[in-house]
């Protein structure tokens, strides 16, 4: 069970904080949900506590995760590309990636669409996809690192920099 101000992750919305645990009455059942406001955008959510983890809710990953994170985009070995594969696939395999909540499936999408940005223009969907997922991976990694979100994002720029232009973007 999570606590009230416990930083917590939602699929493809990235880092929440649990404002407080509320029980209401629906359908007759009392049902207690956590509220929890995701950072990035200021959304609020209602997730059932019976269903939380079977919806994705987890705690925020921890250091050694994040660095194993780190070491899975440093990696390159495993690229694939888009040989055989048309955008409208790919975006939706990478949309499953990053509901998910997997933060090894985010950075998966994330390096791909790097990489890929390299040898081709990114459709407008795919930019979006790269800049869910960078956002997603920066804001986890902060925290669990304990550094400032741009410092991480920084530091993938710095990891692609082969491939990015001079303003960081692919």
């Amino acid at each position: 069970m999570f606590q009230i101000n416990e930083l917590v992750v939602y699929p493809a919305q990235g880092v929440g904080r649990v404002e407080r645990i509320e029980a209401q009455e629906i359908r007759g059942a009392k049902t207690e949900f956590y509220i929890v406001r995701i950072l990035a955008n200021n959304v609020t959510l209602m997730v059932p506590v019976a269903n939380a983890v079977a919806v994705g809710l987890r705690s925020v990953c921890s250091a050694t995760e994040a660095e194993a994170v780190m070491a899975v985009l440093r990696d390159r070995s495993d690229f694939t590309g888009y040989t055989g594969q048309n955008w409208n696939r790919r975006y939706r395999e990478y949309s499953e990636k990053l509901k998910s909540g997997n933060l090894t499936d985010v950075a998966y999408v994330l390096k791909e669409l790097l990489l890929i940005g390299r040898d081709k223009e990114l459709s407008f969907g795919e930019r979006r996809l790269l800049e869910q997922a960078m956002s997603l991976i920066t804001l986890e990694l902060a925290f669990a690192l304990d550094k400032d979100q741009e410092e991480i994002r920084v530091a993938i720029q710095e990891m692609f920099a082969d491939i990015l232009g001079e303003d960081g973007k692919v």
